[in-house]
């Protein structure tokens, strides 16, 4: 059985990319959100690190663990104003 997750690439992240998303499998490396974006990072050779946030099912968390089906977005910095 496959122990996955979505990952979504949005704005400037997936132009880097050149993808939209993709399927990681989870494993003792990709526990939590921190660990699958600087997996990403490091792959795609992404710009801008400091900025690039991390969402869980949507929900804002950089921190969080993350379990089989669940969406990981990387989002490029927000704009202020």
């Amino acid at each position: 059985m496959s122990n996955s997750v979505t990952v979504k690439y949005f704005g400037a992240i997936a132009e880097q990319t050149g993808i939209s998303g993709e399927t990681l499998e989870l494993t003792h490396d990709l526990q939590n959100a921190s660990q699958i974006k600087a997996y990403c990072i490091h792959k795609y050779n992404l710009n801008d690190q400091e900025t690039i946030q991390v969402a869980i099912n949507q929900e804002l968390n950089d921190q969080g663990t993350v379990k089989e089906g669940d969406e990981i977005a990387l989002l490029p910095p927000f704009a202020g104003g």
